[in-house]
C-alpha cells in the first residue's frame, strides 16, 4: 500500500533535486501507510494517504493553512503531527511554490552545515 508513495516521494524529490543543497543527504523511505523524506537523517517531509505534508516553521504552516492546507494527521483520529502542514493542492501543482517551501523545509530541519 505505500509503494505508490515511495514511488511518488521520490520522483518529486528527483524533480527536485537541481534545486536541493548539495551538502544535504536526501533519502526515502517507507513511513506509516506513505513514505518520508529525510534530509541527513531528519524527516522533513512526507506523502501519505493524508497529503504532501512538509516540516515548516509556525509562521510558514499558519500561511499555508490559511490558504488552505491542513494540520498533519496520518489517520483520522490521530494526535496531529507537530509542525507539519499538508499542502492544498494549489501549492502541490505548482512547481515554484514547491521547491520554495522544500528548501525552507530543509533549512528548517537540517541548516546547512558551516
Amino acid at each position: 500500500m505505500a509503494a505508490p508513495y515511495l514511488e511518488e516521494l521520490e520522483k518529486l524529490l528527483l524533480r527536485l533535486e537541481p534545486n536541493l543543497p548539495p551538502d544535504t543527504e536526501i533519502t526515502c523511505k517507507h513511513f506509516f501507510s506513505g513514505a518520508a523524506a529525510y534530509a541527513n537523517g531528519k524527516i522533513f517531509m512526507s506523502l501519505s494517504p493524508a497529503g504532501l505534508a512538509l516540516k515548516l516553521p509556525d509562521e510558514t504552516r499558519a500561511d499555508l493553512i490559511a490558504q488552505g492546507g491542513t494540520p498533519l494527521r496520518y489517520f483520522p483520529k490521530a494526535p496531529i503531527k507537530r509542525d507539519y502542514v499538508v499542502l492544498p493542492d494549489s501549492i502541490t501543482r505548482d512547481p515554484t511554490r514547491i521547491v520554495a517551501l522544500t528548501l525552507e523545509s530543509l533549512a528548517f530541519v537540517a541548516p546547512a552545515k558551516r
